[in-house]
């Protein structure tokens, strides 16, 4: 059943970015904003139907939450300081730079485009953390430019993974589980998912 949900889905997707490739560009950005505002707007109304009909008192269920929501950053504090930290050490070395130039070389070398390299730092960043991410996302667009090829791919790779260490260093140890056993290769595997498919969409539409 899972696999049956997960092929429809999957098709759907897949209909939408042929249908989408096929348009002129200034009539794809027109509905393609329209279709995911529209998505945005469906779930609220979703979210509040949902709650209706299940008869809650959705202010006070919000305002349980943000209590909830609250408690659990005041937990996290420790944690967040301790992988922004981290994270300020290895962009301070300029690790980071030696290894773009490698992969950089590599593609090169195989007599591959290597624009897709420029907006991998927002890639590699984002599992570790989202507002190092953005920060590498604007840093890339201030060298590039928003509209070039790596701001765009770097824009559509912050939407598409997640901060796989972040929520392992945070939310795992403010549960205090030690193990995080199988989650950490499914969560890079879904970002190397997400990173892989971002460049080939990127392509599909920019390039």
């Amino acid at each position: 059943m899972v696999l049956a949900y997960l092929a429809g889905l999957t098709a759907l997707v897949g209909g939408l970015v042929v249908a989408f490739a096929r348009l002129p560009r200034e009539v794809m950005e027109q509905q393609s904003a329209l279709l995911a505002n529209l998505l945005i707007f469906g779930l609220v109304i979703a979210f509040f139907a949902l709650g209706v009909r299940r008869r809650l008192n959705l202010y006070e269920a919000f305002i349980d939450g943000a209590k909830d929501g609250f408690k659990t950053a005041v937990t996290i504090i420790p944690y967040l300081v301790a992988m922004l930290v981290a994270i300020g050490v290895l962009r301070a070395s300029g690790a980071l730079d030696l290894f773009l130039d490698g992969v950089r070389g590599a593609v090169a070398g195989l007599g591959l485009d290597t624009r897709w390299v420029d907006g991998l730092p927002t890639a590699l960043m984002k599992p570790l953390s989202g507002s190092g991410a953005r920060g590498m996302l604007i840093e890339t667009m201030a060298t590039h430019g928003a509209d070039s090829f790596a701001g765009r791919l770097a824009s559509v790779v912050q939407g598409s993974t997640e901060t796989t260490f972040y929520v392992l260093a945070v939310y795992f140890g403010a549960v205090r589980i030690k193990h995080a056993r199988h989650a950490l290769a499914c969560g890079l595997s879904a970002d190397l998912a997400g990173v892989v498919a971002a460049i080939l969409v990127c392509y599909l539409f920019f390039a």
